[in-house]
């Protein structure tokens, strides 16, 4: 089933980023840096099933060249904090085939980005794991009619003001809003019903938690290996299920109370005697039942003093709201949980990463690259790992690593305790349920002349 997943980020050299290392990373490329002379190598890099790179009109012809690019976009700026470059990263619908999602990414990337004067780098990944993504990189200086590098920002009184809106959280939710539409539009031509919202559920006015995005776990789902990302997305499931249909059932009882009259309404001692009365039941169980159902809804109705239909239907209400405010407890906590596990997940693969990254800044310049062939992909964790931190940490120099523990493990707590108000919520949901059905049974029970008369009365 298509999901809507899209996130932006700027690499700045200030954050140790570089450009030309993104690039040929994202590429599955080698290729060496003018700025600093390093040399990148991801050649063996595996999953990388198209790159592509698409520019506007007035751009040197050459950029088309990756390393001419970005090494073009490393030399043109001069500061030490600059930002050399935008990601887009977009997950593409599983429904489609790789050939169309790779049409559909460049016609959006085209229209969307290089159509406002940037220079777009695609590179779409699909591992056959259920996960096929894009990376798009774009350009952040406009261009200038020779093709030459323009001015990010020009000042006016001292003041800064930009010369593109690239970077207006406005043109943001624009990119989000025309992925969904793109998407939205490719499935509906190759014949599915399925969409997707760029919104998040409580834009959308859903009482939903979002699930967590698989991304390289799906592999591991895919072939039947269960994985943390897939059992909390299993339970999340779970809990959207109960939100839902327990705010259905209030719902459907809510409407169905205001909607009797008060006036010659069964008292709640006719309700009772309706529900006890067992007798015409034919097996044991079903009297077991019944009479479990009886000491149940008198506990609810004493518990609550509850002795007429208007009474009940102010709980209801009551109810209503009570499943409401849980609900967005719930989701609140969740989302919490859910940014609290990555942090610790960070920590974790930083803390596994350091020493092996440390022997590495310890090396003489000569061995440094067969070390880091050897141990690439950890030293690529450990540096995902460290920029993750340092942009969470706001400002502290230590990692609150037992706070953020103490923190989920208290949530963890809060979030069981929400969870058997819940379950509360639901067998109180039940008792008025089978106050509704002893009811019901007797208004139907009522002589039809008594039912004309009462319907008379009410048009009255």
């Amino acid at each position: 089933m298509a999901n809507y997943h899209m996130s932006i980020k700027i690499f700045s050299r200030g954050k140790g980023a570089s450009a030309v290392q993104k690039a040929a990373y994202r590429a599955g490329e080698m290729m060496e840096s003018e700025y600093d002379g390093e040399i990148h190598d991801y050649s063996r890099k595996a999953g990388i099933v198209h790159t592509d790179i698409i520019l506007p009109e007035n751009a040197p012809i050459e950029y088309r060249d990756r390393s001419v690019l970005w090494n073009a976009v490393e030399m043109s700026e001069r500061f030490v904090n600059a930002q050399l470059a935008r990601e887009v990263e977009i997950s593409l619908p599983v429904e489609l085939t790789r050939a169309q999602n790779i049409a559909l990414t460049r016609k959006f990337v085209h229209e969307v980005f290089v159509k406002g004067g940037m220079c777009a780098d695609i590179c779409v990944h699909d591992n056959d794991t259920g996960n096929p993504h894009a990376h798009i990189m774009l350009t952040m200086r406009p261009f200038e009619e020779d093709g030459s590098w323009g001015q990010k920002s020009y000042s006016v009184n001292g003041r800064k003001i930009p010369t593109v809106d690239w970077n207006e959280r406005e043109k943001a939710e624009y990119w989000r809003k025309a992925w969904a539409k793109y998407q939205n539009t490719a499935l509906k031509e190759h014949g599915y019903e399925s969409s997707v919202d760029h919104r998040s559920f409580q834009r959308q006015g859903k009482e939903q938690i979002p699930t967590v995005h698989l991304g390289s776990a799906a592999w591991m789902e895919s072939r039947g290996i269960k994985t943390k990302f897939g059992d909390r997305n299993r339970k999340i499931d779970s809990w959207n299920r109960e939100i839902r249909q327990t705010r259905a059932r209030i719902k459907k009882l809510k409407t169905w109370l205001y909607s009797q009259p008060l006036e010659n309404a069964p008292s709640m001692g006719d309700v009772l005697r309706n529900i006890n009365n067992g007798q015409q039941l034919k097996s044991r169980a079903q009297k077991i039942r019944n009479l479990q159902a009886y000491i149940n809804v008198t506990e609810f109705l004493r518990e609550n003093n509850l002795n007429s239909i208007e009474s009940l239907a102010d709980k209801v209400t009551l109810m209503h709201q009570e499943q409401y405010d849980l609900a967005g407890a719930i989701k609140k906590q969740d989302r919490r949980l859910k940014t609290l596990d990555e942090h610790l997940r960070q920590v974790a693969i930083y803390n596994q990463t350091k020493e092996l990254y440390k022997k590495y800044t310890q090396l003489a310049t000569k061995h440094r690259q067969s070390y880091k062939d050897k141990h690439n992909i950890a030293l690529q964790q450990h540096e995902s790992a460290h920029k993750y931190l340092t942009e969470h940490l706001n400002g502290r120099t230590t990692i609150p690593e037992k706070a953020w523990k103490a923190e989920r493990e208290k949530l963890l707590a809060e979030r069981y305790s929400l969870a058997e108000q819940y379950y509360d919520l639901k067998a109180d949901a039940k008792n008025v349920e089978v106050l509704r059905r002893g009811a019901e049974k007797i208004i139907i029970e009522i002589k039809p002349e008594r039912r004309q008369a009462l319907s008379l009365e009410l048009d009255l």
